[in-house]
């Protein structure tokens, strides 16, 4: 049986039109699938209100306690609930998850090494309980996880979301046929950043290489990509990368976004 991955990022979740849409295309898709989401601009600006500064280092947010407390408020309360609402005004019959309900997915607090990151949550090949996931899609639900896991001790950790959807991904692969879709602000993987028109459709280990010798691939991607080509290794049939609002195409005759594939 089919199942999609589909994670969103902040910049979708921050434009409420691209998002309504966006999640109107995702109630469409036929099929098992679980939503992943990140947090957007709005934790950020709450943190602020609150007089909470937000920390950074080299790009990567500390989650100290007080930051802990409002991303927990913010993603699995603020973000996660009005997209569950949506997702049910279209007739998708979702649930709104942390990776602590259900003892769905469990990490392990980063190790402290040159930089203390707080209370952010690194994932293992055990993290993920996939049976328990599967009862849920089997029950004909839409599981929509947060960016938040715990460590089995009672606490809340913040983790990446494109790491958790590469987890969950990997883990229901070997249950169902998974697909993992990425949905961010391009059309895909460009052959020239600036050029919309550019899109690579499918990319190959081989093309791969080639692309990051040409340096067509730029450094913002590469992380991802090298995250897409591990989870094909690891037993997701394929990995697309594509524009959010271009998910009705899926499936179609029209090409959606960049596939990887062995």
């Amino acid at each position: 049986m089919k199942l999609y991955v589909i994670k969103i990022g902040g910049n979708v979740i921050d434009n409420s039109e691209n998002l309504h849409q966006f999640l109107k295309d995702f109630a469409a898709l036929e099929g098992l699938k679980i939503l992943v989401h990140g947090g957007g601009k709005v934790a950020t600006q709450i943190s602020s209100a609150m007089g909470i500064e937000a920390k950074l280092v080299d790009g990567r947010r500390i989650t100290d306690i007080e930051t802990l407390r409002v991303v927990t408020m913010v993603y699995a309360g603020l973000i996660n609930k009005n997209l569950v609402a949506q997702l049910q005004r279209y007739g998708n019959n979702a649930i709104g998850l942390t990776g602590a309900d259900g003892n769905f997915i469990r990490a392990k607090k980063r190790p402290v090494k040159t930089i203390d990151y707080g209370f952010v949550g690194d994932l293992d090949k055990h993290s993920v309980r996939a049976e328990s996931i599967g009862r849920l899609l089997d029950a004909s639900f839409t599981p929509v996880f947060c960016a938040l896991t715990h460590d089995g001790e009672g606490q809340m950790l913040n983790t990446n979301a494109d790491t958790i959807a590469a987890a969950v991904a990997v883990a229901l692969a070997k249950i169902y046929e998974t697909t993992l879709i990425y949905c961010f602000e391009k059309k895909g993987v460009l052959q020239d950043i600036d050029d919309e028109d550019s899109l690579i459709s499918e990319i190959d280990p081989e093309r791969y290489e080639q692309l990051k010798l040409k340096k067509i691939v730029s450094e913002g991607m590469l992380p991802k990509l090298d995250n897409a080509f591990d989870a094909i290794k690891s037993g997701v049939k394929e990995v697309i990368i594509g524009q959010a609002d271009e998910l009705h195409l899926l499936g179609k005759k029209s090409a959606f976004g960049t596939t990887l594939r062995n």
